[in-house]
């Protein structure tokens, strides 16, 4: 459009809205398109991704009434109303299992360790009866106290593999800094060095975790010999 035509020239007043609708103006749609194609341009020259039809574009858009604006806003604000109704249900669901989780570890850390002692329950019972048993035979009954003590340390053992809990195995074994702890360090010819030869007091472990280490006496090679033990050192 040249300067000359557009002098002198009035916007041509809007047609009245028989209908509630919205005219466009063909210069404001004109002006539309020239900053959509400017858009293009600085983006690369890549045009714009085709519209199916069941996708108008803007312009191509037909003019909504008043009445139809009305009803897709009150839908939006239905859809709006679920969407936060559903969101409070959510976040009381999640609040009550929060409290849930709580009370059950808190339940565990009370009481977790119950069933242990429901089984510990026999075995004091049964030591209880080996130490009034010896009581009444005046010592004299040694043969039937020990095995009333023996019988208790088998009752404890059980309880212990039922609980997965296992005895360290560290007699004769390699010293294990992980699961043996060394009290002494003895000369020994008839063993390789850092190895266990003596227990002093048992280690055991819960399943793969250390409940106590097992203290143990190690050998180590004899003044004059190798350093692997293996006899004295040639030359």
């Amino acid at each position: 459009m040249s300067g000359k035509r557009d002098e002198g020239r009035k916007p041509k007043p809007a047609a009245p809205d028989e209908g509630g609708s919205i005219p466009i103006d063909p210069e404001l749609e004109a002006a539309l398109r020239e900053a959509m194609e400017s858009v293009e341009e600085s983006d690369g020259g890549r045009p714009a991704p085709p519209r199916t039809e069941h996708e108008p574009g803007l312009l191509e858009a037909e003019p909504v009434s008043e009445g139809e604006a009305e009803a897709v806003a009150s839908r939006l604000r239905e859809e709006l109303a679920d969407a936060d109704d559903r969101l409070l249900r959510l976040q009381a669901e999640f609040e009550n299992f929060r409290k849930r989780a709580l009370r059950e570890r808190q339940e565990v850390a009370q009481y977790g360790s119950q069933n242990l002692f429901k089984d510990l329950v026999s075995v004091v019972d049964n030591l209880e009866r080996a130490i009034a048993h010896a009581r009444e035979s005046g010592g004299g009954d040694l043969a039937s106290f020990l095995q009333g003590v023996e019988l208790v340390q088998r009752e404890l053992l059980a309880i212990f593999e039922k609980n997965h809990v296992t005895e360290i195995e560290a007699q004769g074994k390699p010293f294990d800094p992980s699961l043996h702890e060394a009290m002494a360090q003895v000369e020994s010819g008839s063993v390789p060095p850092n190895t266990v030869i003596d227990v002093l007091q048992k280690g055991f472990q819960l399943r793969d975790r250390l409940v106590r280490p097992a203290r143990v006496i190690v050998a180590k090679a004899p003044d004059g010999s190798g350093r692997n033990g293996g006899g004295n050192s040639a030359g």
